[in-house]
């Protein structure tokens, strides 16, 4: 699904990522962990494309294709989704409205039919359930006025409308209590556990791990992988910290 090897990107005059290299075989959840400033966000934002961050060396091969040579609309086509710590407001568009001309603008990306109103609503519908989104709150504009739990809802509803083969969640237990992470934790499950969809987890916390419980976990610190494992290497950072861990 997704291969990256030798990876190396600055921003600005400042390396971050540092040789990385990681796999993520179709059917996993792969949970990346790290120390700040190790690298978490810049590898999401490399993969995602945002512009700013230079790639220097090595590859990144996703469902077999140069995703690197792939602009970032091509790379959502592809069936690429990105999920933000931040999730963005988007005044004036609705919810509805924005997934609507996003999952057609994908489909006829891929040679597909759009889908009508109604097949989109009962689409919606669906999606907002797994995540216990009542659709009034999909016809509000993008994230105006929700609290932090409900942007990651709204954001888990977009992936599963969207029905990414990847998707890379950069720390989507940041501002959850502790209902709103287990019902986020649940619709990913719901959403991506399939043998032809993969999920790349970056988080710094067990909590979201006890819900999505994640097939390989690794450390990302100082720009590269430093070691994988499985579940139990999370609970191991949880009880004695980075340092000794990695130590």
């Amino acid at each position: 699904m997704l291969e990256i090897t030798n990876l190396h990107a600055s921003v600005g005059d400042k390396p971050i990522l540092k040789g990385l290299t990681l796999e993520v075989p179709a059917g996993e959840v792969h949970a990346i962990m790290g120390p700040n400033g190790a690298g978490k966000s810049t590898l999401t934002n490399v993969l995602g494309g945002k512009p700013g961050y230079e790639v220097t060396a090595g590859s990144v091969t996703f469902r077999g294709e140069d995703l690197l040579a792939l602009e970032p609309h091509e790379r959502a086509a592809k069936g690429l989704f990105l999920g933000f710590q931040y999730p963005v407001e988007i005044p004036g568009v609705s919810n509805v409205q924005f997934l609507r001309e996003a999952l057609n603008s994908q489909r006829k990306a891929r040679g597909e039919e759009p889908l009508s109103g109604g097949e989109f609503l009962k689409l919606a519908k669906e999606k907002a359930g797994l995540l216990r989104m009542d659709m009034e709150m999909l016809k509000r504009q993008v994230n105006v006025g929700f609290s932090g739990g409900e942007k990651k809802r709204a954001e888990m509803v977009q992936m599963g409308i969207l029905g990414p083969h990847l998707a890379v969640l950069d720390e989507t237990d940041s501002g959850l209590d502790i209902d709103a992470l287990r019902i986020v934790g649940a619709g990913i499950n719901a959403i991506m556990r399939s043998p032809g969809k993969a999920v790349l987890l970056i988080t710094h916390y067990q909590r979201l791990l006890d819900v999505v419980k994640p097939d390989k976990v690794s450390i990302l610190a100082g720009g590269r992988i430093v070691e994988t494992g499985g579940p139990e290497l999370a609970l191991r950072l949880e009880a004695e910290g980075y340092d000794a861990v990695m130590a």
